[in-house]
């Protein structure tokens, strides 16, 4: 398996991210203060600049006020739209 963070997974993973950032009525300015980070990171993360770990997901999603667990089910519906497009 490959491990580029330039996959089509990876993308939609990076789509399913800003979705729930801008869900969330949250600039990334406002996320990067909420999770103590800088602009410059949020907008690192988001354009798959950085790859972003679980731990790291986790904070996010706290963040945006959803749970790890819904934020996964989203991106298995996602993925799963992906596979049939």
């Amino acid at each position: 398996m490959r491990k580029s963070i330039h996959s089509a997974r990876y993308a939609v993973f990076l789509k399913v991210l800003r979705g729930t950032r801008r869900r969330a009525s949250l600039t990334q300015e406002q996320l990067a203060k909420r999770i103590g980070e800088t602009q410059t990171f949020v907008s690192k993360c988001e354009r798959g600049e950085r790859r972003i770990d679980v731990i790291e997901l986790r904070t996010f999603c706290q963040a945006f006020g959803v749970s790890l667990k819904q934020f996964v089910s989203a991106l298995e519906e996602a993925m799963s739209g992906e596979r049939r497009s």
